[in-house]
């Protein structure tokens, strides 16, 4: 672990570690194995029980914030009594003050303690904050940065640029130094926002696929089985990877589960949690697939790719929550193909912007669950039709989304250039 005169860069999280944010800590290993000295700042203490191994290959030191100013008062008083005195205060005050009067919210009150703590307590070589998502860690990241002074960059993702407010957005795309994000329509939402106030603020925003770190992941498995859906005693096995949230559209996949034919035998396994979790198992139940579908909650990621070797298929019905919540580009249809598993998803977000309907994969409309079910039917009884997709998809990851190219320009961004040497060590230490 990094001492904290070591760090340069200070990186905001909602939470760390997280097993649903692999792509996060991915990164975060990737910007130290370049040479970035960070460290963590994060809003909440973890809740998983599980850690997977690339949080363990990130060393820079982890510093929790109060969650809830209540938490520890002492801490949130010391806090104001130093970042009161900071140069930027007045500025970061006025600042908060103006978000206060359009959003009164706690959350807002939350934020601006978290702020003052952070400003208050960073090391004296932090040179700059770097924020993952566009709601709340940017919200402390921002104030924390007008308090010290120091320049702040950001990281967008789904959620949080589909659900934040627009005037938000809009002002915190003006006020960072640049805003990475990793789809297309994302980056496109972005650029939107950040020409409001300015009109050269799209050129702020730049695209970044997450991509796969390909030298910290298992082989491929090589061999698939045949399983066409005719032997009861040999099921194909139907996965799917993440949250049980509503933007993740297991209940759509469900209702396509029981209408496959009857006389096709499969078995339904998933990885993840959320809160969806007792309803969905009442819907299967309700659905008489009950005895069919194994839930295995989170995972490591030892267990992760466990599921994706022994599997045939991979599923994921992403659509538009009630909210506005979305996915992006899902990093585990990415791991799915790397690991060389067909995918059956559905146009949501910007999946298209990697899955081509019929070359690498088959697309249906979300929240259509005939639709769905007629494409699971048509890959579990062709297992042939599986391999071909399967290969397909491994080639787009492998020429399209390597992480590489991203992480060297974030590194650079942070005022650290890539150090080809470093870069190949890492690769060396993975062999």
């Amino acid at each position: 672990m990094s001492s904290p005169m070591d760090a340069r860069v200070a990186v905001v999280l909602k939470g760390w570690p997280r097993l649903s944010e692999t792509f996060i800590a991915q990164e975060l290993a990737g910007l130290e194995a370049r040479g970035v000295a960070l460290e963590i700042w994060s809003l909440r203490r973890p809740t998983d029980k599980h850690r997977h191994p690339v949080h363990d290959r990130v060393a820079g030191r982890v510093v929790y914030l109060p969650e809830y100013l209540k938490d520890d008062p002492a801490r949130v008083w010391r806090g104001w009594l130093k970042a009161r005195r900071l140069p930027g205060y007045p500025a970061a005050r006025a600042r908060f003050l103006a978000d206060l009067r359009r959003d009164p919210t706690p959350n807002r009150l939350r934020r601006w303690g978290q702020a003052l703590v952070m400003a208050a307590e960073l090391p004296s070589g932090i040179e700059r904050l770097y924020a993952h998502f566009l709601h709340t860690p940017s919200s402390v990241t921002r104030y924390a940065a007008i308090l010290r002074g120091l320049p702040w960059s950001l990281s967008a993702h789904a959620k949080d640029i589909w659900t934040s407010e627009p005037w938000e957005a809009a002002d915190k795309l003006a006020d960072c130094t640049w805003a990475v994000t990793c789809t297309d329509m994302g980056a496109t939402r972005l650029r939107d926002l950040a020409s409001r106030s300015d009109k050269t603020g799209a050129d702020k925003v730049k695209l970044v696929y997450h991509g796969l770190d390909f030298a910290h992941l298992p082989a491929p498995t090589q061999i698939r089985s045949q399983r066409d859906g005719s032997d009861a005693n040999d099921p194909v096995v139907v996965l799917s990877i993440g949250r049980k949230v509503e933007k993740k559209g297991y209940d759509d996949l469900l209702q396509a589960l029981a209408a496959l034919p009857r006389t096709v035998s499969w078995r339904f396994e998933h990885i993840g949690a959320g809160e969806l979790g007792d309803a969905l198992k009442t819907q299967a139940s309700r659905l008489g697939i009950a005895e069919r579908c194994t839930w295995l909650g989170a995972q490591p990621q030892k267990q992760v790719f466990a599921a994706l070797a022994r599997a045939d298929l991979f599923v994921l019905a992403s659509k538009k929550a009630a909210d506005g919540d979305q996915d992006g580009l899902p990093n585990v249809l990415m791991e799915a193909a790397h690991q060389g598993l067909a995918i059956v998803s559905t146009r949501a977000a910007a999946i298209g912007e990697f899955i081509d309907d019929g070359d690498n994969g088959l697309l249906v409309a979300p929240g259509a669950p005939d639709a769905l079910s007629a494409a699971l039917a048509r890959l579990i009884t062709h297992p042939e039709l599986r391999q071909k997709l399967a290969h397909r998809a491994g080639e787009v990851v492998r020429t399209r989304f390597s992480f590489d190219a991203g992480v060297d320009w974030i590194a650079s961004a942070l005022g650290h250039p890539v150090q080809p040497e470093a870069i190949l060590s890492e690769a060396r230490a993975a062999e």
